[in-house]
């Protein structure tokens, strides 16, 4: 698992253009998809951040510009904002096959966290595996986040993997509704549909962020096999063929399936995502088409 930083600096920078958007209206709060970092009476200045073709011209700092020919973007806070809280998952299931999957769930998490802070959302990371863990919560602007990045960083996989529990711990520590972001493999022996249609209800809009490294999804095994849980231990014999592989990806895009239609049906977004796929790709493409930011 690399222990360098999660991002570098250039992939960074091209972040700052885009804005985490969400489709519910939250009684009483502003942002993501609504115009609101502009300069105006009541509002007050906390950051810059660097100039894309589109922003506002008037929010330009021109005396930046005329002492470093470059043009910034002077950042407005405006209260309260929707929060923005992420649920990533730790459990052991995250750190097979090398463990890839998790060191890209924390890259994805914090390229999230940092598109929102450029756009002065509140945000806010919680670990879970069978209850809710390390708490990392953030706003004010992009200074804020290499401290962001090394909680996210800090953060160890381990446990078994329990929805129902995280969801009831979760609902009951936050009452303010707003945008949850799950990213997950969602491997769940008792399923994860009915805790995250229970986090909808609750009036959260979801996000989900499926989370898998090919092997997942089509094994390579053939022959004689036995496949051991990496949470409970348990442990299955089967006899692995092409058609065996063919069935195995069919019942696994069929769950993947089941959890896209439960978050749609709630009026939330879904995106299937493979370590294989570089996590430019997935933020300019995959969440781009799916409106997840914008």
């Amino acid at each position: 698992m690399s222990t360098g930083p999660l991002l570098d600096r250039e992939f960074l920078e091209k972040l700052e253009r885009l804005t985490i958007h969400w489709q519910k209206s939250f009684a009483g709060l502003v942002g993501g998809h609504n115009a609101s970092h502009f300069p105006g009476s009541g509002q007050e200045f906390l950051d810059h951040r660097n100039f894309h073709h589109g922003d506002d011209l008037r929010a330009v700092n021109w005396r930046a510009y005329l002492r470093l020919e470059k043009m910034f973007l002077k950042m407005f806070q405006v209260e309260p904002h929707v929060p923005v809280r992420m649920l990533l998952d730790l459990s052991t299931s995250m750190t097979t096959h090398g463990g890839e999957k998790f060191q890209y769930a924390r890259q994805l998490a914090a390229a999230l966290c940092y598109v929102g802070l450029v756009r002065l959302d509140s945000m806010e990371v919680n670990g879970f595996s069978n209850r809710l863990g390390h708490r990392l919560l953030s706003s004010g602007g992009r200074h804020r986040f290499p401290a962001v990045m090394d909680g996210i960083s800090a953060m160890h996989p381990g446990g078994s993997t329990d929805y129902l529990a995280v969801i009831r711990e979760f609902i009951s520590s936050y009452s303010h509704r707003g945008l949850v972001i799950v990213i997950s493999d969602f491997l769940d022996d008792a399923g994860c549909e009915r805790a995250l249609q229970y986090l909808a209800d609750y009036g959260h809009e979801l996000m989900l962020l499926q989370i898998w490294a090919d092997q997942d999804r089509t094994p390579p095994w053939t022959g004689e096999l036995e496949l051991r849980d990496a949470e409970s231990g348990a442990a299955l014999k089967l006899d692995f063929d092409d058609q065996a592989r063919i069935r195995y990806t069919h019942s696994f895009d069929e769950y993947a399936a089941t959890i896209q239609t439960m978050a749609q049906r709630s009026g939330g977004r879904y995106a299937g995502i493979s370590t294989s796929q570089p996590i430019e790709s997935v933020i300019f493409g995959d969440l781009v088409r799916m409106r997840g930011i914008a």
